[in-house]
């Protein structure tokens, strides 16, 4: 099945100081991953303002201009950095999200992925935290409804780290069910189950330290049947790779073949809806390329 690829180069501009697991490799890990592949690939545009302006105010993206420094990083939380490249590969992370909405409600293709850093699905309304500036795949959604007027979208997150920003941008958001599953108790401290949204769409799957992708599955699998329920018209995927067993920053153990267990899996429950992904976390590099490639080679598999 032909998969669209979205990706820039800009993706090496977004510098961070030496030792930041978000780093510049991450995106030459993905892309070599990659490398070969029959994908349809395609520049991603940058995102006009008005798509970032779906989820934030006027005065945080200017803010976020405005701190872009001349020379070096500058930090503006606790781990997010901007360099004087940042702003350009959030912005086309958006923009290619976007654009892969565009593409598969247009039948261009049924399935896509987005490959550009940095991640977005730690980013409030008004707060970049986590590595994140703009809360990409909320953005999509929020396109997808309110500018091809669909009814029914559902966004999924494996990241092993909670998506906190999507959550809050979706959390009045009826026609959107949000399924996240991360490890429990972990950074940024969300993600319990009891967290339901404002509509009762939001669906948490809180995974105990140590535990491994057998485990995470069976949860999912019960998510699912409540997509397959909901009926979506489109599936948003916020693919983070760092609940690896190799990876640095939390302590679940899943391994490349789980990340394409749970791939065919929504794949499976998502039926003739077409399917986005978007790239999120993952910090081991070898595992994160391997990671991405066994989701991608699953994307690409026929019905």
């Amino acid at each position: 099945m032909t998969v669209i690829l979205y990706s820039h180069d800009s993706a090496r501009r977004h510098v961070t100081p030496d030792g930041h697991p978000e780093q510049v490799a991450r995106h030459d890990a993905v892309m070599a991953a990659l490398e070969g592949l029959a994908l349809d690939r395609r520049e991603a545009p940058v995102a006009e303002d008005a798509e970032v302006l779906r989820c934030h105010p006027v005065r945080y993206l200017q803010g976020l201009r405005d701190a872009m420094p001349q020379t070096g990083t500058r930090q503006i939380d606790a781990d997010t950095h901007l360099s004087p490249g940042s702003l350009e590969p959030a912005l086309r992370a958006v923009g290619g999200a976007c654009a892969a909405v565009d593409a598969v409600l247009a039948e261009e293709a049924r399935r896509a992925f987005v490959a550009l850093r940095p991640p977005g699905h730690h980013a409030e309304a008004e707060v970049s935290m986590g590595f994140c500036l703009f809360g990409t795949v909320a953005i999509a959604a929020k396109r997808a409804l309110d500018h091809h007027g669909l009814e029914r979208v559902a966004v999924l997150d494996f990241d092993v780290h909670h998506g906190n920003g999507t959550q809050a941008l979706l959390w009045d958001e009826a026609r959107v069910l949000f399924v996240s599953s991360q490890q429990f108790p972990l950074w940024p401290g969300t993600g319990a189950a009891s967290e339901r949204g404002a509509h009762g769409q939001v669906v948490n799957l809180p995974l105990p330290p140590g535990s491994d992708g057998a485990l995470a599955l069976s949860e999912w699998r019960g998510a699912l049947d409540r997509m397959r329920e909901f009926s979506p018209q489109l599936v948003l995927i916020s693919a983070g790779f760092d609940a690896h067993r190799d990876d640095p920053l939390a302590q679940l153990e899943w391994d490349d073949d789980d990340y394409a267990a749970l791939t065919r899996a929504i794949l499976d429950a998502a039926g003739k809806a077409p399917v986005v992904s978007c790239l999120e976390g993952g910090y081991d590099l070898r595992a994160l390329g391997r990671s991405v490639r066994a989701h991608v080679d699953v994307l690409m598999e026929a019905d």
